[in-house]
């Protein structure tokens, strides 16, 4: 059946919905890495308590990465490299961060393990927007497209 005159192509509504998701996909990078930027000290002394390195300039270092993965990703500017940045962030914060097996607290385990899997889920998810936006065709509303 052919679509009615007044019907978008079909294309242009999953570039449509491509773009959405990838807006309510970086929402949450976004919003993080603002905190990032705006609670150094804070997210500082949890870094520092992972033992990781340098932790303030890894908190400042981090809230840009993620920033600047999820804009590319947005606006389509070598999205799949934007979702490659959000992979390895998610994939060092799940081992770095959320260490649930070092964890002796029942509770605590739990919460760690919880956010570890929720990384480890959204590092799966860039890793499925990388795929998408490396194949051709990939989904338009680019500015640029793919840079590999």
């Amino acid at each position: 059946m052919d679509a009615l005159p007044h019907e978008p192509p079909p294309e242009v509504v999953m570039d449509v919905i491509a773009l959405i998701g990838r807006i309510v996909f970086t929402l949450c990078f976004i919003l993080g890495g603002i905190g990032h930027l705006t609670a150094t000290e804070a997210m500082s002394g949890f870094a520092a308590s992972k033992k990781v390195p340098q932790p303030t300039l890894a908190v400042q270092i981090s809230g840009i990465w993620i920033i600047v993965g999820s804009v590319l990703l947005i606006l389509g500017v070598w999205p799949d490299l934007g979702a490659l940045m959000l992979m390895v962030f998610l994939l060092g914060t799940a081992v770095l961060m959320h260490d649930f097996w070092t964890e002796t607290d029942p509770q605590a385990k739990q919460m760690e393990q919880i956010q570890f899997t929720k990384d480890l889920s959204l590092a799966g998810g860039a890793l499925a927007i990388f795929a998408l936006y490396a194949m051709d065709p990939h989904p338009g509303l680019n500015l640029v497209g793919p840079l590999f």
